[in-house]
């Protein structure tokens, strides 16, 4: 079919792929940062990923923007300890602001928040 002069079909753009978030993959909500002497009230989103090239956990995140962690980073602060609830504290690095002045927090090692147990199990081969 032949479309009058001037005219042209238009293609339709795919849709771009876009993964679900799973949000017990990770944790939203309160949570302590401990840096130098002080202890901060915050609020948090954090996720996580086992790299594989490494072998070690990758936790990172936002923290809501808070005028206490603005002043620790301005005086010198580049990391503190992470505690969510009454869990172990992970110690994270502070990073840069965002666009909307949350505070990037990475760490590497176990996560401040909970994680479901895994279960790995090896091929076992016959000796040759």
């Amino acid at each position: 079919m032949r479309l009058p002069r001037g005219r042209h079909r238009r293609r339709s753009r795919p849709v771009p792929w876009v993964p679900e978030h799973d949000d017990e993959d990770g944790y939203r909500g309160p949570a302590r940062l401990s840096v130098k002497d002080d202890t901060i009230d915050v609020e948090v989103v954090l996720g996580g990923h086992l790299e594989p090239l490494d072998g070690k956990y990758h936790w990172y995140g936002r923290v809501a923007q808070n005028d206490a962690v603005d002043a620790a980073k301005k005086g010198g602060a580049t990391g503190g300890v992470l505690t969510v609830g009454e869990g172990v504290g992970a110690e994270g690095r502070l990073a840069e602001h965002d666009a909307w002045g949350n505070m990037r927090i990475t760490g590497l090692g176990a996560p401040p928040f909970e994680r479901p147990d895994v279960e790995v199990t090896f091929p076992v081969y016959p000796a040759s």
